[in-house]
């Protein structure tokens, strides 16, 4: 049995770049990369869905340092370090 390969965000991305840019068929771009044709579509459609993320005004790195802090005060209340 074979093991699952993982690939890093870079690479990810980079195949979702290039099925957006439309110069290849997919099943071009999964055979350049070694991946399946369903892959590539994923990462497309990932990609395409997330991108309108990329442009909002750091709502979600506010959300996460106010949750990071609430989290730190119930720590210091119950006495747990923070890990």
């Amino acid at each position: 049995m074979s093991k699952r390969r993982t690939h890093s965000p870079e690479f990810k991305a980079r195949v979702a770049m290039e099925a957006i840019s439309g110069r290849k068929t997919l099943q071009e771009i999964a055979a350049d990369h070694a991946v399946h044709p369903i892959q590539v579509s994923q990462r497309k459609k990932q990609l395409l869905d997330g991108a309108s993320d990329l442009f909002t005004r750091g709502n979600k790195s506010q959300a996460k340092d106010v949750s990071q802090a609430k989290e730190a005060e119930l720590f210091q209340q119950y006495g747990f370090a923070e890990a």
